[in-house]
């Protein structure tokens, strides 16, 4: 995950026209608020970002999303030069990008970022190890150095049994993997990583995802990932910003854009989404509420409210047993005074950041989840209703959404 708010990139009241004459009539119109369309119906000049403003925290994946012409793949472009801006500033780390040419835009390319592309771009004539030492040897940095380095990047890919072999020996997914072990050999602080997976099959696609999310553990890169699709944003993305003619639509984590979608768009890409795979028990968990195994029956009874259940919990705060008035109710028909009578002990655990998807099958017995800490503290209850009644909500809104865009 990201570190607390470091920012290491910044995109300030970024416009990019595309055109002869970027800074005339086409800015002027841009500025002045008219649409993409307009703009390129009444100047002939393509506005590739408009007004776009987001940062980059260090250490975090920051997923840009759009359609095709939404601005996303300009916006990385930005942030190392491969286009000038046409008004505002790109920051990346405190330097000025825009004001970078020459030997120094090249050194801080090569220092502080690497690139990732959607297209392998691997030297078919250099064995593995060699395409990913490439940019090292660009450097001039010693071939047993180099060596060593490239090495390492490829240990954490999973390819280091490869080392020597042609890139046409290795599958599409295997060679996708070169290339990000090409862009982790020279150790940036940055990877920029354009439709990086976009040419994969889907199941070698996640794959590669998963691999990525495993390196991110390891090494807490800052990553600027850009896509054009919504569940591989919300899987991957501490944060994702929805792009649509050049403008920035929505930025959030996956769960806000999931269930808070900022308009109509949005919320169109998060319809078919599966809500319980990006959702987090901690969205929808109730405050524990516990009692102690002290506590007389009819003071657990009215503890209970309006839940289906609560948790009993020891002197460290562990969770021991669950209770429900059905339970309670039993004990008490029987003559049973003794709370530990009402006592059941098979319920299930669960932790705050496991998705709805992983706990669905628990709630199906109907009763609460005990979510706790990495300690093993009781930090929330979550009953099963909350699950169905969160997804409900959010197809509502969603619904709500497609009304007002077709009425």
């Amino acid at each position: 995950m990201a570190e607390s708010g470091e920012e290491i990139i910044r995109l300030e009241n970024v416009y990019k026209i595309f055109g002869p004459q970027p800074h005339g009539r086409a800015f002027d119109l841009a500025k002045a608020g008219l649409s993409k369309n307009e703009v390129q119906r009444l100047s002939d000049h393509v506005v590739g970002l408009h007004d776009v403003n987001f940062t980059v925290n260090k250490g975090e994946i920051f997923v840009v999303m759009g359609l095709s012409g939404s601005g996303k793949s300009t916006a990385i472009r930005m942030v190392n030069k491969l286009h000038e801006v046409t008004s505002g500033q790109v920051w990346v780390d405190g330097v000025d990008v825009q004001t970078l040419s020459g030997s120094d835009l090249q050194a801080f390319r090569r220092e502080k970022m690497g690139m990732v592309f959607q297209h392998f771009a691997l030297f078919p004539h250099r064995n593995i190890i060699d395409n990913v030492g490439y940019g090292l040897k660009v450097q001039k940095v010693p071939k047993a150095q180099r060596d060593v380095a490239s090495m390492r990047a490829l240990a954490l890919t999973g390819l280091e049994a490869y080392a020597h072999n042609a890139p046409s020996e290795l599958s599409g997914g295997m060679q996708q993997r070169v290339g990000l072990a090409r862009a982790l050999a020279a150790d940036p602080d940055i990877l920029l990583m354009d439709e990086a997976f976009s040419a994969l099959d889907p199941l070698i696609r996640r794959q590669m995802q998963d691999e990525m999310m495993e390196i991110q553990n390891e090494l807490h890169k800052t990553i600027l990932f850009i896509t054009h699709d919504l569940n591989e944003a919300l899987r991957i993305g501490d944060r994702v910003c929805i792009m649509k003619d050049g403008r920035v639509v929505q930025i959030g984590t996956p769960e806000e854009i999931l269930t808070q979608p900022a308009t109509g768009y949005v919320a169109e890409f998060v319809q078919d989404v599966d809500q319980g795979r990006v959702i987090e028990v901690q969205e929808v968990m109730m405050d524990p509420m516990p009692v102690a195994l002290s506590t007389s029956m009819s003071d657990a009874l009215n503890s209970l409210g309006d839940r289906a259940g609560t948790f009993v919990v020891d002197d460290s705060g562990h969770p021991s047993g669950l209770i429900t008035s059905a339970d309670i109710a039993l004990a008490l028909n029987v003559g049973s005074t003794n709370l530990v009578q009402a006592i059941r002990t098979d319920f299930d655990r669960t932790t705050p950041t496991a998705t709805l998807n992983e706990v669905y099958a628990a709630a199906g017995r109907g009763l609460p989840i005990a979510v706790v800490d990495n300690s093993g503290v009781l930090v929330g209850n979550l009953d099963p209703r909350l699950i169905m009644e969160e997804m409900g909500r959010v197809e509502q809104l969603i619904d709500g959404f497609e009304r007002e865009v077709f009425m």
